[in-house]
């Protein structure tokens, strides 16, 4: 069952898609699971020009609309008619990710078997179910083979898992300021920090007691000003306080409608993802990308992470780009690296 609903504005497709028994890597089974997604562009009658773009940890898959920001950056002149991701050749699926918070099962939506959100019973899901999840939506479209899975951050999990779990489903993948491995840190204990001295935290299952609107706001302004948005806006905002009251409103405005839950279900999933152990698994061409000023994925895990992938006999390339943009640069620096990726694909193109 769909529901899509055309958008006024631009040439995107807001939808979504349901659909039941859906296996879980860990065991058990999710009965009921609806995925939000957008598109742009037409599918070929033999579903073969598709590009999936993964969205990142706390975005959602309106990053390929244009106009439209995400904590990640516009990927705005990256998708469309004529850009890299050419919408006049190519149709570009971005689906909200299992467990995220724009339109898809996650722990706010009511399990049928007790009539209540799911909170923190909502079971443990990996990258890997996330992107058979998108395989069950591709499929409802009618995409038979994607070009390419291009995404940012968590999104570059996504693109990695892809190659992995679904090898011969697509032509070759672009993985952007991310990595084979997450973070080394403990995000779960670090968020905790944050959500526990909240009084109506109550282990998850806050629905019924008001929310945690303010922490998940300054966790926001927090995680933004590490991503190196205030920098960003420094030449727009000269003042300070300036700059800190519109982090403050962004922030706001993202914990409207971003459920905290879904920061740790998608946490704990990233924490158990790691592609390394399986490079051998993958078969098409990798262009990995990160940039020159960002701190959780530094450019020095290029020379490992390109290393492994040639070891492995993958056809593997890396970008830099150079952005003082820090995280964010994939796309508040999207044309540093376009070229690259229109490249990448033209190459993906003529090896089919």
């Amino acid at each position: 069952m769909s529901n899509a609903m055309s958008d006024a504005v631009s040439d995107a497709t807001h939808a979504s898609v349901s659909f039941t028994d859906l296996p879980l890597a860990g065991g058990g089974a999710l009965p009921e699971v609806t995925l939000a997604y957008v598109t742009r562009g037409s599918l070929a009658p033999d579903g073969r020009n598709a590009i999936l773009v993964t969205h990142g940890y706390t975005s959602g898959p309106r990053m390929i609309e244009a106009g439209v920001a995400s904590s990640e950056g516009a990927w705005s002149t990256l998708v469309g008619p004529g850009a890299p991701i050419d919408t006049d050749r190519y149709f570009v699926v971005c689906s909200n990710m299992l467990g995220s918070s724009y339109g898809s099962t996650n722990a706010a939506s009511i399990d049928a078997g007790t009539g209540a959100p799911y909170g923190s019973r909502f079971p443990a899901i990996t990258v890997t179910d996330i992107v058979t999840a998108q395989k069950r939506l591709l499929e409802h479209l009618g995409v038979t083979h994607l070009r390419a899975v291009v995404g940012p951050s968590y999104g570059g999990f996504q693109a990695f898992q892809w190659a992995v779990t679904f090898p011969d489903f697509m032509d070759g993948v672009a993985p952007v300021v991310t990595s084979p491995l997450p973070p080394q840190s403990d995000r779960e204990e670090g968020l905790l920090k944050w959500f526990e001295k909240d009084p109506n935290w109550n282990g998850g299952n806050y629905y019924d007691k008001g929310g945690v609107h303010d922490t998940l706001t300054a966790l926001r302004v927090d995680t933004l000003t590490r991503y190196g948005l205030g920098d960003s806006l420094a030449e727009r905002l000269p003042d300070p306080a300036a700059r800190y009251a519109e982090l403050r409103r962004i922030a706001s405005a993202w914990a409207d409608v971003f459920d905290a839950n879904s920061l740790f279900i998608l946490g704990r999933a990233m924490a158990r993802y790691d592609i390394t152990k399986d490079y051998g698994r993958i078969k098409v061409p990798v262009l990995y990308v990160l940039s020159r000023t960002d701190t959780l994925f530094p450019p020095s895990l290029a020379p490992g992470v390109i290393a492994g992938l040639r070891g492995a006999g993958i056809d593997a390339d890396y970008v830099e780009i150079d952005s003082e943009h820090g995280h964010l640069a994939s796309g508040a620096d999207a044309g540093k690296w376009a070229p690259a990726l229109r490249a990448f694909i033209s190459k993906l193109e003529a090896k089919a």
